[in-house]
């Protein structure tokens, strides 16, 4: 198995410097990481250091919150795209979710999907801390609705990250045409090794080296 090629490297923090962005996209060529998830500032650097290497650049949309409109997504979605980003990791509208508002929440995700379509992965954020089974559930099953190519469980900053049994949830749902990605809290190779047992075929970590190396982090993403 590549383990290598499962892992989004990521570094989304405010405070994230130029050297640091840098730094990880020297990390991605040397371990042949999937890609590098950064925020859209940073899409178009990352596009140039990752030239000609088969590291993909992802970027987020409407994160961390998913609480813009669906207008402003699909626009940070082609402004991104434009910058260089392959992959798009957007999060849902999760109060319409809660407010069992369906209709809402597919035509959210949808329009990052038309924004992206045969120009990007779409990646959708659920955001399982913040859910019940249920709604875990009908996010998933709006996400492929939506065409989406992936749901993932988590942006890393709310108040929990990924489980196996939430991703073990979410494959149950999407079933195996659709891929899963947990993100949040994946430190280890251990931690990895358990998320990918429980259905994952990505993995969001700003602890790709340690992974790699046998380490354990102390990131939060």
């Amino acid at each position: 198995m590549n383990i290598a090629g499962m892992i989004d490297h990521t570094l989304l923090k405010a405070d994230a410097t130029e050297a640091e962005i840098l730094r990880i996209t020297e990390e991605a060529k040397k371990y042949e990481f999937a890609s590098v998830c950064v925020n859209p500032g940073w899409v178009k650097l990352c596009a140039e250091q990752l030239a000609g290497t088969k590291v993909k650049v992802c970027t987020v949309i409407g994160f961390p919150l998913g609480a813009t409109t669906s207008a402003v997504k699909a626009f940070e979605t082609k402004d991104a795209i434009a910058n260089g980003a392959a992959e798009v990791d957007m999060v849902i509208n999760i109060g319409a979710l809660k407010d069992g508002n369906n209709e809402l929440v597919q035509s959210d995700i949808q329009s990052v999907v038309d924004a992206a379509a045969g120009k990007a992965l779409v990646k959708v954020i659920i955001e399982t801390s913040l859910l019940t089974d249920e709604e875990k559930v009908r996010a998933c099953e709006l996400a492929v609705k939506a065409g989406a190519d992936y749901v993932k469980t988590s942006t890393g900053f709310s108040t929990g990250g990924a489980t196996p049994e939430d991703v073990a949830l979410m494959r149950k749902t999407v079933g195996e045409g659709t891929g899963v990605k947990a993100s949040g809290g994946v430190r280890s190779r251990e931690d990895m090794d358990r998320m990918i047992e429980a259905g994952a075929t990505r993995i969001g970590a700003s602890s790709g080296v340690k992974i790699m190396e046998g380490g354990q982090s102390t990131s939060s993403y």
